[in-house]
């Protein structure tokens, strides 16, 4: 029996450009059969031909094929070694943060997602380990809080929701200095817009429920590591231990969302362009978070350093009866948590992904009453902005 449980046996593709990558994944086919679509193995366990000889796989809790072909394909997307594809974004960072020791300190960019700040807050700091949140995209603010202690810097660029950029390669080059690792959050922009390790980074991260699926269909994270075995060897045995891998299923739907992200995220970015530059024109739009701007405060950090600005606006309108008003009436648009999807989707980060996050940060950072988050769909772009014009007026 072949084994393809070694990912050296076959050619990583390493050559191609990043739309072809998506489209072939790893294996790209199952070499038994020769499948296009990579099946889903849907099984527990797998039958051994006899004593000592080994198809590769044991246990699907361990390695199952379908994932196998999901992580080693996120390994070739981020320029990793290896890949872990876990059951949903949160899982992921439980894994990064498990990677901390008593006594540990890690810093954390201001803004962050909701349920990051949950775990770091509510369950890793009664375990010994310290934290501080800082404004990422300001380096001597980074500089001013590291501690003696420090081990880990988590960085979302841009963050959820006020859109910041951290320079990845500065903030890499401190970490470094310091006998510490930077672990980017990559759900924004992808690996067809941002590559965090080929800029320092030492760990990826991705809710690959959004983006990388592409199609509000599958809860699901991803982590891949950079370089170090070590680090990779330590996540391994967190996932095999904790059971928080990813189905073989959801594994397949992850694959198939990442076949069309070249040509989703290129969508994404144009529509985005354009309902951004609509809604900074709006009288009822008082302020709008795009990194796309060229008055974006780290407008050039995001050219040096991506391809593209991404899907994702946040906006603050004059009131709160105005908010009510949009999220009441849109049509097209659907007022719904999460992003990345096909669909266009509004969110109101005050009550919903930043419910956890203290009243005091939230209102320090801007995220309030009238603040609201828009994920810029696959639609027409004019579709979505006469559906946010009706809505407004």
């Amino acid at each position: 029996m072949k084994n393809f449980s070694n990912y050296k046996d076959f050619d990583r593709k390493e050559n191609l450009h990043d739309d072809s990558k998506v489209v072939h994944g790893a294996l790209g086919t199952e070499p038994l059969t020769g499948a296009v679509s990579m099946p889903i193995f849907q099984t527990a366990t797998f039958r051994h031909p006899e004593l000592g000889v080994s198809t590769g796989y044991a246990y699907s809790r361990l390695e199952n094929p379908t994932r196998q072909e999901l992580e080693r394909t996120m390994a070739i997307l981020e320029g990793g070694i290896r890949g872990f594809a876990f059951s949903s974004g949160q899982a992921a960072n439980m894994a990064v943060f498990s990677l901390l020791n008593p006594g540990d300190h890690v810093i954390l960019s201001d803004d962050i997602y909701g349920g990051t700040f949950r775990i770091i807050g509510d369950i890793f700091e009664k375990y010994g380990i310290s934290h501080t949140y800082v404004d990422m995209s300001d380096l001597e603010a980074v500089k001013s809080v590291i501690q003696k202690n420090t081990k880990m810097f988590f960085v979302e660029t841009p963050t959820n929701p006020m859109m910041k950029v951290a320079d990845i390669h500065e903030i890499s080059k401190l970490a470094k200095d310091v006998g510490a690792i930077t672990v980017v959050d990559n759900t924004f922009l992808s690996p067809y817009f941002q590559k965090p390790l080929q800029l320092g980074a030492d760990i990826v991260t991705h809710s690959s429920t959004k983006y990388l699926s592409g199609h509000n269909d599958v809860i699901s994270g991803i982590l891949v590591v950079k370089d170090n075995e070590k680090i990779a060897e330590q996540i391994h045995i967190h996932i095999k231990s904790h059971g928080s891998q990813l189905a073989p299923f959801d594994s397949w739907l992850v694959l198939r969302g990442i076949k069309t992200l070249s040509v989703r995220m290129n969508r994404h970015n144009e529509n985005a362009y354009k309902v951004a530059n609509w809604l900074l024109a709006h009288t009822k739009v008082k302020k709008v978070y795009y990194v796309g701007f060229p008055s974006h405060k780290s407008y050039e950090v995001t050219k040096k350093q991506t391809t593209g600005f991404g899907g994702m606006i946040s906006f603050t309108v004059n009131s709160n009866e105005t908010a009510k008003q949009i999220l009441k009436k849109i049509n097209l648009i659907m007022f719904a948590e999460s992003l990345g999807g096909t669909e266009t989707l509004i969110t109101y980060p005050n009550t919903q992904t930043h419910e956890d996050t203290p009243k005091a940060i939230k209102e320090k950072l801007g995220i309030n009453d009238c603040f609201l988050r828009l994920s810029v769909g696959l639609e027409n772009a004019e579709d979505i902005i006469d559906d946010l014009e009706q809505a407004l007026d």
